[in-house]
This record gives C-alpha cells, sequence and structure tokens, in this order.
C-alpha cells in the first residue's frame, strides 16, 4: 500500500499526499473534489502509474491534512500545490482536476504556467454563483451536528438514480468521505469557491488543455465545460453520458479520454 505522507506549507498547514509509481517517469498530479480525500483515485492510480508517477494529496480541511480555521481561497489552495511540487523537487507535471480539483489546475495554469505541463479539467467550472448560495451552505454545514444529511445531498447531486437505488459500494466510499470532512474544512473550501471567478482570466492559459464534462452534471454543469473549453485558446471539449464523479461512474470513457490526450503528439 502506498504510504501517505505530510509536508508543511507556507503557512504551518500540513498536507498529506501519496507518490505512486517510478520516480523516472513524468508526474501527473490528480487533485480532488471538495468533501472527498486523495482516494475519491483509487479506482485510477493503478492504470495511470503504470506510465507516470502519480501525485495525489488532500487539499486543506480534507483528509488527513490538517483543518486551518477561516476561509480559504483558492489562491491559498493553488500555493499549496506549488509549494508540494517545490517539496518534492518537482519542476513541471501535468495536472488533472475534477471539480474544485479544477479550479485549481485553472489557476496555476494562469499563476504558474511554467509549473504545469497538460491541464485536464473534468466537471468543473470557472464561476459558480451567486455568492449567496455558498453563504448559505457555509452557515448550513457550521450548524450541523451530525453530517449525515449534507452528506446525502452530495450523494445526489454526484450519481445518477441508477447509482443511489440500492446498495452501491462506491457511493458508499464516497459518503464516507465527506461525512469524515471536518465541517470547518468543508466550510473554508466552500468559500474559496464562492470568492472565485476564473471566467476571463483562463483566456490566459497556455497548456495544452481537456475538458471533460459531464451530460447530466447537476452541479457544474455541461455548458461551464463548454464555456471554458471555448475561452482557453485551443482547448478540447469531451463530454460523457453521466453526472459528476466520472472519474467512478463512467472510468472506462474517463481514463480513455485522459490517457490519450496525455499521450497525444
Amino acid at each position: 500500500m502506498t504510504e501517505t505522507r505530510h509536508f508543511t506549507a507556507g503557512d504551518g498547514c500540513r498536507i498529506a499526499y501519496q507518490l505512486t509509481g517510478g520516480a523516472d517517469r513524468p508526474v501527473l498530479v490528480l487533485s480532488n473534489s471538495i468533501a472527498t480525500s486523495l482516494h475519491m483515485w483509487d479506482g485510477q492510480v493503478q492504470r495511470l502509474s503504470e506510465a507516470y508517477r502519480v501525485l495525489r494529496y488532500d487539499f486543506r480541511g480534507h483528509g488527513k491534512s490538517d483543518t486551518p480555521a477561516g476561509a480559504y481561497s483558492v489562491d491559498r489552495l493553488g500555493r499549496d500545490v506549488i509549494e508540494l511540487l517545490d517539496s518534492l523537487e518537482i519542476k513541471q507535471a501535468h495536472f488533472c482536476g475534477l471539480s474544485m480539483g479544477g479550479w485549481v489546475g485553472q489557476w496555476l495554469a494562469v499563476h504558474a504556467p511554467d509549473r504545469i505541463g497538460r491541464l485536464i479539467l473534468s466537471n468543473t467550472a470557472a464561476y459558480l454563483g451567486p455568492p449567496s448560495n455558498f453563504d448559505a451552505q457555509i452557515r448550513a454545514v457550521l450548524a450541523v451536528k451530525d453530517m449525515a444529511d449534507t452528506a446525502d445531498q452530495f450523494m445526489r447531486n454526484w450519481f445518477p438514480a441508477s447509482m443511489l437505488a440500492g446498495p452501491n459500494e462506491i457511493v458508499d466510499t464516497f459518503r464516507a468521505m465527506v461525512l469524515a470532512t471536518p465541517p470547518r474544512g468543508l466550510a473554508g473550501c466552500f468559500a474559496a469557491l464562492r470568492d472565485c471567478d476564473l471566467r476571463r482570466t483562463i483566456a490566459l492559459i497556455k497548456a495544452p488543455t481537456l475538458v471533460i464534462g459531464g451530460i447530466d452534471d447537476k452541479v457544474t454543469l455541461a455548458s461551464h465545460s463548454e464555456e471554458i473549453a471555448a475561452t482557453i485558446p485551443g482547448a478540447k471539449l469531451v463530454l460523457l453520458p453521466g453526472v459528476h464523479m466520472l472519474n467512478v461512474e463512467r472510468p472506462a470513457e474517463f481514463l480513455d479520454a485522459v490517457t490519450r490526450f496525455l499521450t497525444a503528439a
């Protein structure tokens, strides 16, 4: 089993990460959805690590990373990645981010373009408003004593009805990740998304970019993926029949799109 390690970011927050694959291979960073841990990629790591050195990490406030108080920012979440790469002496990496991970990927490709090789943005948006929606979610998550209802809402947003109709190991795994997320960490990342608007700046992205969207996504709509692909010069767009967690709902199609893009001339 791959060992979970920690590094300390510039503000003192300890960030958990895992490295899988040979040190001689190009690095591929996998970045998670909000309310999950690096284990959301467990089903993809074995195949991806055959060709890449796969770097996964837990957002601050998630998984085995520290949970600082207060609102977070996409700027800080992006700097966590840069500092993680620095600590591992990785000059450049490919980056695949799903949902909130996609926000971080966009920020990195704009603000640290020399650190990103190829960029994959899955089930994400450049802006998701209005801010009042996130304010309501922050108040709600900080007030609850039991995260069960919150977890159920995430499941309805992330998976199709067919996966929710009966016992499902994948849904159970993701629900457990939500339940394990500290409310303060979830609220901090809600604030980061609330305050982030990349709609204009992503036009500056130079990295070869693949945008993957779910046709039936209820959170980051297919139209959000289309808008990102239309704004980033030369970006490619793939829309898959699915909801939000396409890496586990449509694993074969998702991995095929990712690997084809990473190996394309």
